[in-house]
């Protein structure tokens, strides 16, 4: 069943998880409808795991999976932010997946 986000002049098409159909209809534009969706307002924090996953899914062609996630994020953010428990703050429950549907990439296959 395909869903559909809104917003002021057009329309982008969703799969029945939410996640995007077309990955070129991703934009800011479409991240923030998408995290409002997720009831998660976006902030700085957010947007460093958000283009950490673009660029990782442009070099590997994949959504990874959370010990991947954690491990990039070490290594380009630190210690701090390099933790699971750092990205269930920012993105509650299921931080790879979340995330990856927020940055507009396809739902991980390693994931639940």
């Amino acid at each position: 069943m395909t869903q559909e986000l809104a917003l002021a002049d057009i329309k982008v098409s969703l799969d029945k998880e939410g996640y995007l159909e077309n990955l070129d209809d991703w934009s800011p534009e479409v991240a923030t409808a998408l995290a409002a969706r997720e009831q998660i307002a976006l902030t700085n924090e957010h947007w460093e795991v958000i283009h950490l996953l673009r660029n990782f899914y442009d070099e590997h062609n994949l959504s990874p999976m959370m010990r991947i996630l954690v491990k990039q994020m070490k290594e380009n953010y630190g210690l701090t932010k390099g933790s699971s428990l750092y990205l269930m703050q920012l993105f509650p429950e299921y931080p790879a997946l979340k995330a990856s549907k927020i940055a507009g990439l396809p739902r991980s296959t390693n994931c639940p």
